[in-house]
Parts: C-alpha cells; sequence; structure tokens
C-alpha cells in the first residue's frame, strides 16, 4: 500500500506586479493557511516519509510552515520540473519515488495539482490553495502506481479547519 499526500501551495501575493511568477512569496493569508495545514495533517496522518516539491517561492515558503506546523523531520527535494508540470509529468515523478517509503507529499500548483488529483481518483475535485488530499494505491511500489488506481481519502482545505 502506498499514500500520496498532495500538497497545493498556499495563497501567494500579487502585490508585485514586475515580480517573475517563480519568485512571488506568499500572501499573508497563506502565511497563516500553511501551517495549519501542516497542524491538522499531524493530528489527522498519515506523515510522510519522503517530500517532494517544487522550488519555486511560494511552494517552499508552504512547505516550510506546513513541516513547522506537522512538526515533520524530513528533508525535502525540489525538483524544477513540477514547477507547472502538467498531470502526466506529476504521474512520472510519483512513480520515481524510492519504493522503500511508503508516504509520501508532493507540493505544488494548479492546474497540475487538480488535474493529478481527478487522473489518479477518476474524481473531480477542486484543490483551492493551501488545500490537502490524500490518496491511497493498492500497489506494492510507487512505479506500479496508475491512472484511476487510487482512492481519495480525504481533502482538506483551509475552510475545513
Amino acid at each position: 500500500m502506498k499514500t500520496l499526500l498532495v500538497l497545493r501551495h498556499a495563497k501567494s501575493s500579487w502585490d508585485d506586479p514586475g515580480l517573475p511568477d517563480f519568485d512571488r512569496p506568499l500572501a499573508r493569508r497563506g502565511e497563516r493557511d500553511a501551517p495549519r495545514m501542516g497542524k491538522a495533517l499531524a493530528r489527522r496522518g498519515p506523515l510522510p516519509e519522503v517530500i517532494l516539491s517544487s522550488p519555486a517561492v511560494r511552494a517552499r515558503q508552504t512547505l516550510e510552515a506546513f513541516v513547522e506546523g506537522a512538526g515533520l523531520e524530513v528533508e525535502p527535494k525540489f525538483d524544477r520540473s513540477l514547477y507547472g508540470a502538467a498531470a502526466d509529468a506529476l504521474v512520472e515523478a510519483i512513480r520515481r519515488l524510492p519504493q522503500a517509503k511508503s508516504c509520501a507529499l508532493l507540493v505544488g500548483h494548479n492546474p497540475g495539482l487538480e488535474e493529478l488529483l481527478s487522473q489518479l481518483t477518476a474524481t473531480r475535485e477542486e484543490m483551492p490553495t493551501a488545500a490537502l488530499a490524500c490518496i491511497d494505491f493498492d500497489v506494492p511500489a510507487w512505479k506500479d502506481v496508475e491512472r484511476g488506481g487510487g482512492k481519495l481519502r480525504w481533502l482538506l482545505s483551509p475552510k475545513h479547519l
């Protein structure tokens, strides 16, 4: 059994219109929501053994606050290919996760994460900023993850807290 946690970055700031998209930081709401979502995961579980994230500033800041809120001690891996990635590329990244780890956290962006959730679970759910989804796969290895093969266990957003 493999469990994938999918976290969309928290609300980002649009205060500086000249700033490249990759460099946009979190807005105050995002700074507030990210640690709250981490605390929610700590209460609910499961906790990730491996973390793979987009390196965009808002994703990094979300992850830092989320990890602190959850009390995690997992060193994240940042992958530039996750920035703006479509669902197909995200599935390939999931299939490359360390096979010995049973629970992973993927941090990224929409619309790719909503597409991913839809493809993996054959459901249609929105992922607002700072949303966290938990998907279970009845497979022995990450390389065996298939479209439609996941079961959405739960989906949380800051509005649910």
